[in-house]
């Protein structure tokens, strides 16, 4: 495979490397990155092998967070399932850091087992290779004993079954070709350290509510670790005015007097009216920042506790109902997506999140921006993000740029059958044969260990992103890879989240629930199937692929249909695209392209892989 490195893996200077704030949705001042040079392991996996211990000996540096299989890794390694992969590096604290703080240590994702140690001590351990997680590692430092700064010692132990074997790993491979890519392990994300006060904001929840214009807001604290009596902590909420963040990418925080200040209890469900409203649209996406300072007043602790800000959005995203535009006065009602009441047709574009030199991880964020900005530019006011959880900062300047996101869930279980979940799915779909989900083994989901993984972390996915207004659409699972229980899954999605619309299967495998009758078709005539209750998406099409061998790293060439040159090429996607367009009045709501950029043996993006040629040239924006 030949290495293609984008402009922005050129700029990497390992002394610095992804500075910026993860977690755009809950900001605090005291934290400190742990990107950066690493030492790293690879032994033989040995379920005895204390992993206090570590390694007899290390192998060399790896940059996180790049995984190791990537070219800005250094590493350039595949870890085996019976393979450890160890990781090693040390921090600075001192004791007076220490007095009256916490100090909690984040994985914004490990792929896909995990123990954290620190100065000799397991502090976590965790299974899932695309969620966040956090220990609090105070004692485990100030244990350590000494006076003044002192060096304290990270140990993570990793091991990556990839795809052999239940746990999620979206279109990881070990051994990669035509629509499934490289497999990732180890720390892909941001690691991270961040001092907190002894009480101190664990959660955040807003939901907004533009008819009633207020918002439900819930501030959750560590108030009962510390044994405070119940209603005893309180907060200062400070809302200020909307504004339009486009040209900020790091929202600055107003200086001006706040819009809205007052006394909130927290950890309660509460209801704030907004004296001001600027609905959130693809146009002019208005956010409200706010700040949320607590109030102690308990005698267990001797300080003030934790100041923190966010942001907020009014929006609404719903399905509701119209006539049918092809025939006006006809009295045909058919179901509209609709954005504040408004129907809007959500036109989209597939994205992975892959690079060719990092692989799952943005080699930066200007990464990650121009690919979001480019879409726009492409026509689309949507992107649905394909089986993998981004992280934070890019869904927050999805919300800060007006992009709306459907966010499917990462896919798990056993070896997919293709003959079954491709191929004669794809004629099921055509014939509208419906299947039971309750065949395990069909679909690949014969471990019930599998499966209760599964549902725990659809319900984290919802819980960690559902803040972020730019999300309309939640896809449960995806041509029928790892699919079971849908209708009860669905049910269990909408009660964590019932502001969203429900893809609960996009492609092929419906059951008949959720809010969406969702299609993928690349290689039939395009048609709508109204429906009287659900949506009509083109969940997935186009696909049509174009190789240009010096901005390619395969020989290989993989998609839906080959085009001779960059002409034919814009020709079939002007085609398809007035096509789909045609389906709008007759009840289509929403299509997405197949797809953003090339990944290896796939060919069929907009853009090479590179982010160097953009194959199909701008449309006018929607």
């Amino acid at each position: 495979m030949k290495q293609l490195v984008t402009r922005w893996g050129k700029e990497i200077d390992p002394g610095h490397v992804r500075e910026e704030y993860p977690r755009p949705m809950m900001v605090r001042g005291n934290w400190e990155s742990l990107n950066g040079w690493w030492e790293y392991a690879f032994t033989a996996a040995q379920p005895e092998q204390d992993p206090e211990a570590g390694p007899q000996k290390w192998d060399g540096k790896i940059l996180v967070p790049f995984s190791p299989e990537s070219a800005l890794s250094g590493v350039g390694r595949q870890l085996q399932p019976s393979e450890y992969l160890w990781y090693k590096r040390t921090f600075q604290s001192s004791p007076t850091e220490l007095c009256g703080h916490r100090l909690l240590l984040h994985f914004d994702a490990v792929d896909q087992e995990c123990v954290v140690c620190v100065n000799g001590r397991e502090v976590i351990s965790h299974v899932g290779g695309y969620l966040p997680f956090c220990a609090d590692i105070t004692q485990a430092v100030a244990d350590a004993g000494a006076e003044g700064q002192r060096n304290n010692t990270i140990l993570v132990r990793v091991r990556d079954y990839s795809d052999t074997s239940c746990h999620a790993r979206g279109k990881q491979k070990l051994e990669r070709g035509g629509m499934f890519y490289t497999a990732v392990s180890g720390i892909w994300k941001n690691v991270w350290l961040e001092f907190v006060p002894e009480l101190y904001v664990t959660g955040l929840s807003v939901v907004s509510d533009i008819d009633r214009k207020l918002i439900r807001m819930r501030i959750d604290t560590n108030s009962e670790d510390l044994d405070q009596p119940s209603g005893s902590v309180k907060a200062v909420l400070r809302v200020y005015r909307p504004k339009i963040y486009t040209e900020d990418p790091e929202l600055q925080f107003p200086a001006q007097d706040p819009l809205l200040e007052q006394e909130i209890q927290t950890d309660t469900d509460l209801e704030i009216p907004i004296p001001e409203i600027r609905l959130w649209n693809c146009g002019e996406p208005w956010l409200y920042q706010y700040s949320v300072s607590l109030i102690n007043k308990s005698e267990n602790v001797q300080e003030d506790g934790d100041s923190v800000r966010s942001y907020f959005a009014m929006r609404q995203f719903s399905l509701e109902s119209r006539e049918e535009e092809d025939l006006p006065g006809s009295g045909r009602i058919l179901p509209r997506i609709c954005l504040n009441h408004e129907v809007l047709f959500q036109k989209g574009v597939l994205d992975q999140g892959y690079w060719p030199e990092s692989i799952l991880t943005p080699p930066s964020d200007g990464a990650i921006l121009f690919d979001l900005t480019e879409m726009k530019k492409t026509g689309f006011n949507m992107v649905r993000k394909h089986i993998k959880i981004e992280e934070e900062r890019w869904y927050f300047h999805c919300d800060r740029l007006g992009l709306i996101v459907w966010q499917d869930m990462v896919n798990g279980g056993g070896s997919l059958h293709s003959w079954y979940v491709t191929y004669l799915a794809t004629a099921l779909s055509v014939l509208r044969i419906r299947q039971n989900d309750r065949n395990y083994r069909l679909f690949a989901r014969e471990d019930k260990e599998g499966r209760d993984e599964f549902v725990r972390e659809m319900l984290e996915t919802i819980r960690l992103l559902k803040n972020h207004p730019s999300i309309s659409t939640w896809v449960i699972f995806n041509e029928g890879w790892g699919q079971f229980h849908t209708n009860e899954l669905t049910e269990l999605a909408r009660q964590a989240d019932p502001t969203r619309l429900i893809d609960q299967a996009s492609g092929w495998f419906d059951q008949g629930g959720g809010d969406l009758c969702s299609v993928h078709n690349y290689f039939m005539k395009l048609t709508v199937r109204p429906e009287r209750v659900r949506a009509n998406v083109l969940s997935e099409f186009g696909g049509k692929a174009f190789l240009i061998p010096e901005h390619s790293c395969m020989e290989k060439l993989y998609g839906y249909g080959t085009m001779r040159d960059l002409q034919q090429l814009n020709a079939a996607y002007k085609e398809l695209d007035e096509e789909m367009s045609a389906l709008i009045p007759q009840g289509l709501c929403a299509s997405v392209y197949t797809q953003w950029t090339d990944i290896e043996d796939e060919v069929n993006g907009i853009y090479t892989y590179d982010r160097e040629i953009r194959k199909i040239r701008e449309q006018a924006a929607s």
